[in-house]
């Protein structure tokens, strides 16, 4: 006897999304499957933000286990882009199946059923079509060494290259077009952009800043010179992942030694920050001047539960040209702060923000499209960690670090000396830096006051870390299941090889051996691409928009003896005003919001069609809340915003 299934599909209501092409649906059951069905006749219903129609079939389907897309060219190419498919059997029950995908060309695409399945799950049929997915996706999703040492990333000519996936709406491109002048009309920063001038004065360098203000830059101006503001930077500014408890003085930093710095080495008081990564390293050269970039070691104490500096030295080798700089040395003092500032200013761009974010959630993201189809559960979780990741990645190489970038030419790192940071960056990095209570806790943090980026970074790990066990736990029911799964375990190889250059001494995995294995290893790319992208992303202008709390660049060398520095000497260190708009623009656009962002928990609608996935979505979400709550309530009546980690207002990707 036949039988009817009504189909509807949902458009996206991005710009584009419609089609007046034909569209053809095959519905592919347990018991068998129809005859290819058209449901979309070209331009009459071009127009509308759903195509619906009956497929009839001579019998019962059973349960639908996918749907089959064709599109159809009616003489010129014309992309579209579904949402959902949803399909009514006779008896009423219904099935969903998330797609969320720009269709480009005139080839039949498969989608599944919403239930996430693992590949040990499926039968043969439906093992072949995820494997012709992921053949597909690797055409399409390849992988290019765009530097030597450096994480491979999407091969790709340009943003605009890229799949329709990955791309910005046109309203998010109409919002962001990341360009220079944008942000020098937005700052009002026109008039000075000309101008290849030394500083003549802080109230000229005031005068610059009027033009854009926020409550915390007030805040860092009013206070850039104070030790009390300095020290702080380094547990709740936007590199907090440099500062670590000194258990005993470095051999090349010969602070005077006393027993009361002793005593309080030993009670857990003293705290190091070594940019030894930046010795020697290649500087720039900005309008025919050489630029300068110290390497500098400073010791600090906790003192009445506030960070404070009491030694610089400003060069790794010590010597009579490298002398320890401390608080009475007045000008000599805060010109050294001005140094480490600057040298905090390039190790926290190229290696905390670009490395450790940036071409990390590339990796992973290209890595999940080319060995997870898209039923895959960890697929699913992740998906919408790496919503534009690769569009602003490729954006960033053409505008920032590419030979002609905006960081090339105005960062005293610029040009081959980036290199070198970041391929000596990611011989440093190791997993467990990567996830932040172990990074607290080899770094000797734990008790540390007024940290918020610990306190507020953890309860958030936890959050994630519990969702991710609960949400895998639904798919995965031992070890053994994971061990197993070909193409989870594709993926980590992919990323180990491509990400981390295949070095094992870094700690990061190249096969999963257990379940919890693979739940921390997904809560730390979910924390990467989410909270700390956020903590050293979006503070950017905040901190960095008064340009003496951060120098993109320096003019003139580190003092080499005490007593000769002058206010003079002070303004023609800090980079000259052309360079200075420039680098307030870039950190301006870097730390932009935009109205299209997705938050931390925000998961596409019936992504996850059962209910069991979904209820533990919406806990999720009441957690997150929460937090949000307790952050902002503790925020209240404070001078300065202490994090960017407050789940309901971060950007669930790596994005600008």
């Amino acid at each position: 006897m036949p039988v009817d299934y009504h189909v509807t599909i949902h458009l996206s209501d991005a710009s584009g999304a419609k089609t007046k092409d034909w569209v053809d649906v095959t519905l592919v059951g347990e018991k068998g499957k129809s005859e290819k069905t058209n449901i979309h006749w070209g331009i009459s219903l071009s127009w509308r933000n759903e195509y619906s129609g009956a497929i009839s079939c001579p019998d019962d389907l059973g349960k639908i286990l996918l749907i089959k897309l064709d599109k159809s060219s009616i003489g010129f190419e014309d992309s579209w882009c579904p949402t959902i498919a949803e399909v009514e059997s006779p008896i009423g029950k219904k099935f969903r199946f998330p797609i969320y995908h720009w269709i480009t060309d005139d080839e039949g695409h498969c989608f599944r059923e919403g239930t996430a399945a693992l590949w040990s799950q499926d039968n043969e049929e439906l093992r072949r079509i995820r494997e012709q997915e992921i053949d597909r996706q690797r055409t399409i999703y390849c992988w290019d060494e765009h530097k030597e040492g450096i994480p491979y990333g999407m091969k790709a000519d340009g943003p605009f290259s890229l799949p329709y996936d990955d791309q910005y709406s046109r309203s998010r491109k109409i919002e962001a077009g990341f360009t220079l002048g944008k942000a020098i009309i937005e700052l009002k920063l026109e008039e000075w952009i000309l101008h290849k001038d030394e500083w003549t004065s802080i109230r000229d360098i005031g005068s610059l800043y009027e033009k854009h203000r926020t409550p915390v830059s007030d805040y860092v101006r009013e206070h850039w010179m104070d030790d009390d503001f300095f020290g702080y930077q380094f547990l709740n500014g936007v590199n907090p992942r440099l500062i670590q408890r000194c258990k005993a003085l470095p051999e090349n930093f010969p602070v005077c030694s006393n027993v009361e710095l002793q005593e309080e080495i030993k009670n857990g008081n003293i705290f190091l920050c070594d940019y030894k990564i930046l010795d020697e390293v290649e500087t720039n050269i900005i309008n025919e001047k050489k630029q300068y970039l110290a390497a500098p070691l400073v010791l600090l104490r906790l003192d009445g539960g506030k960070m404070k500096p009491i030694a610089i030295q400003l060069k790794q080798t010590p010597g009579q040209d490298n002398p320890v700089f401390r608080p009475t040395d007045h000008c000599d003092w805060l010109l050294a702060k001005i140094f480490v500032r600057s040298a905090d200013f390039n190790l926290h761009e190229l290696n905390s923000h670009l490395l450790s974010t940036h071409l990390l959630a590339d990796v992973f993201a290209v890595s999940l499209k080319r060995n997870l189809p898209m039923v895959h559960p960890v697929y699913k979780l992740l998906i919408p960690h790496f919503r534009y990741t690769l569009f602003i990645n490729s954006d960033a190489r053409k505008s920032l670090i590419s030979k002609d970038g905006v960081f090339t030419k105005f960062a005293a790192s610029g040009g081959e000396g980036m290199w070198t940071i970041m391929r000596r960056s990611l011989k440093t990095l190791t997993y467990r830096s990567l996830c932040i209570k172990d990074d607290i806790k080899d770094r000797g943090l734990e008790d540390v006051p007024n940290f918020y980026y610990k306190e507020d970074g953890e309860k958030l790990w936890d959050i994630i870390h519990r969702f991710v066990e609960e949400m895998l736990g639904l798919y995965y029911k031992d070890d053994n299941q994971v061990e197993q799964d070909c193409e989870v375990q594709n993926w980590i190889l992919d990323i180990f090889k491509h990400g981390f250059l295949s070095c094992k001494e870094n700690g990061i995995p190249d096969k999963f051996e257990s379940l919890p294995d693979l739940v921390k290893f997904v809560t730390m790319v979910m924390y990467t691409c989410s909270a700390q992208h956020s903590a050293v992303n979006t503070g950017q202008y905040d901190f960095y928009g008064w340009m003496p709390n951060a120098p993109c660049s320096l003019q003139l060398p580190p003092p080499t003896t005490k007593g000769e520095v002058t206010q003079k000497r002070i303004l023609a260190t800090f980079p000259n005003i052309e360079t200075t708009v420039n680098s307030m623009a870039t950190v301006w656009l870097l730390s932009k919001t935009f109205s299209d962002a997705v938050h931390l928990g925000d998961y596409p609608q019936k992504q996850f069609t059962e209910e069991r996935s979904r209820l533990k979505i919406r806990a999720f979400q009441r957690e997150l809340k929460k937090l949000s709550t307790e952050i902002n309530d503790r925020n209240k009546n404070m001078e300065i915003k202490y994090t960017y980690l407050d789940p309901l207002v971060m950007d669930n990707s790596v994005s600008i």
